[in-house]
């Protein structure tokens, strides 16, 4: 597993020992970026990478110029490759590193005042874990005015709707289904 553009192109990622992390493939991190990229400049973005694994979706972000990531897993396996990754890239004085519960995070980074420019979400497949994650975001201050989602989704799960996010596209790749969603900007 390769970072695909930005400051750390080329460089290698170590992915968690074990079963429990799904490692998202570089056809489909590609897609994202790609999808991405066409709508906004990751520079001076503040990203969100919930269930991050390895921590290639918001390694990507800083990379191709993001001001800082925060990257929630729960796994302790996924934490310490996340860790790794972050130190062998030269990207600790950017990012922070939770190892907790998704809901748990997002409740703890709202009481923070945290808010996020980008959130990116790969949770466990067929638990509704995403629809979970889109609500907990809307009825926070967590995603800015203007802000972005992108899900990772099972392509036997439907693209959770949520008040307060327009679904901007839904792309099938093969057992992926890519979600992207965006929070309207709040009147001037």
């Amino acid at each position: 597993m390769k970072v695909i553009a930005g400051e750390a192109h080329g460089q290698r990622l170590k992915a968690p020992r074990g079963m429990t992390t799904r490692p998202t493939s570089a056809r489909v991190r590609e897609s994202i970026f790609s999808r991405l990229a066409a709508r906004l400049d990751f520079s001076g973005l503040a990203v969100l990478d919930l269930f991050a694994g390895s921590g290639a979706l918001g390694i990507e972000a800083l990379s191709r110029g993001a001001k800082n990531a925060v990257f929630v897993d729960s796994a302790r396996a996924a934490a310490e490759a996340i860790r790794a990754n972050l130190e062998a890239l030269g990207l600790t004085s950017r990012s922070r590193l939770l190892c907790l519960d998704a809901r748990r995070a997002l409740a703890d980074l709202a009481k923070e005042g945290a808010c996020f420019d980008l959130v990116i979400a790969d949770a466990p497949y067929q638990q509704g874990l995403s629809a979970q994650i889109l609500a907990q975001l809307c009825d926070s201050a967590l995603l800015a005015p203007g802000g972005w989602v992108v899900l990772e989704l099972s392509r036997r799960e439907a693209a959770p709707a949520e008040p307060g996010l327009e679904s901007i596209s839904v792309a099938t790749l093969g057992d992926h289904r890519i979600a992207l969603y965006r929070r309207a900007a709040q009147p001037e």
